[in-house]
């Protein structure tokens, strides 16, 4: 079993950054496909990031494309996202997920493929 741990959230306003991490308890055999997810009131849940092939490839949704930043340090199996020019928008809990089967830039669409997810951080910006 993989526990993931989020960090990093909190209030902001609009133009600011923020970096989330995300702490693995395992190694990155069990890490090899990882992602941000985010959930806002009365919205679907949404694929932010995700970074695959050992941190070598990354895909990002159209609205962070360009902002955002995802990141993994291997040897301290934890992932982050750096978050730049935050906008109103953007304001929601935020989720990391981790699944052990390689994956592609499909999966941001697919939230139902990770085995393994976080407990959430809250980001908020004002505006």
């Amino acid at each position: 079993q993989v526990q993931l741990v989020e960090s990093g959230g909190g209030s902001v306003q609009s133009g600011g950054s923020l970096r989330l991490s995300c702490a693995a308890s395992t190694d990155t055999y069990s890490t090899n496909c990882m992602a941000w997810f985010r959930k806002a009131p009365e919205k679907e849940r949404e694929g932010v990031a995700i970074i695959y092939y050992g941190g070598q490839a990354t895909y990002y949704a159209e609205s962070v494309k360009g902002r955002f930043t995802i990141s993994q340090d291997n040897a301290k199996n934890t992932m982050y996202l750096q978050m730049n020019s935050l906008k109103s928008e953007d304001t929601a809990m935020y989720y990391c997920a981790a699944d052990p089967t390689p994956c592609g830039d499909w999966v941001i669409h697919e939230s139902e493929y990770f085995s393994y997810w976080g407990q959430g951080t809250q980001v908020t910006v004002s505006s």
